[in-house]
């Protein structure tokens, strides 16, 4: 039995679930923007988590932590994506950290 937390959220969970037709609308329209663009994975995924904090769409970040992780992105990397949106977004940005790093540590 796995006992870990399910790093998507509950909300997308019941979206995946419930409307799946729209799910699967959302993930082809996802991988033709991944295609699309001209930054490697890594740096995608850096760039997405930086969106997040600034945006504080916490219910995504311990998914996304993963994913830069997987990407190579080291957990310095990882905190510099959170915070590089400090002058713009301002101090919200950090109320985002324990959260990644406690999902880049687990």
């Amino acid at each position: 039995m796995n006992n870990q937390p399910s790093l998507i959220s509950n909300a997308f969970q019941i979206f995946m679930s419930e409307a799946p037709q729209h799910s699967q609308a959302w993930g082809a329209m996802l991988q033709g923007l991944a295609n699309a663009s001209a930054l490697d994975n890594k740096t995608a995924a850096l760039a997405y988590l930086a969106v997040l904090a600034a945006l504080r769409l916490e219910s995504g970040i311990p998914f996304h932590i993963q994913a830069a992780k997987q990407a190579g992105a080291s957990r310095e990397e990882v905190i510099s994506a959170i915070l590089v949106g400090l002058p713009a977004a301002g101090h919200s940005v950090t109320q985002v950290l324990p959260m990644a790093i406690a999902a880049y540590d687990a």
